[in-house]
């Protein structure tokens, strides 16, 4: 079964499944900069586009399409998206 989330105002969403027992979400991320928080660790490739990722307290990270990045478990970490930008998480 998919899950629609939406998150700031609708300028990031995502599309939860499951698959092979694991729980994923496909999205998209328009322009700006938005802080999140984790309860257990995640895997976020960038499928289109580019994103800049900072993990707490860690400088801000530039990943082009077809990188990832992970986020420990009940971490805050920021992203920012200078276009319209596609991803793919995986809660590891």
């Amino acid at each position: 079964m998919l899950k629609h989330n939406s998150y700031f105002d609708g300028k990031v969403q995502s599309l939860g499944y499951e698959r092979h027992g694991r729980k994923q979400t496909v999205g998209v991320i328009v322009p700006g900069e938005f802080q999140f928080t984790t309860d257990g660790a995640e895997r976020m490739t960038v499928v289109n586009g580019e994103l800049q990722a900072r993990i707490a307290p860690g400088a801000w990270v530039v990943y082009p399409a077809g990188t990832s990045f992970e986020v420990p478990g009940k971490t805050t970490f920021g992203v920012k998206a200078t276009a319209p930008s596609a991803y793919w998480c995986e809660f590891i």
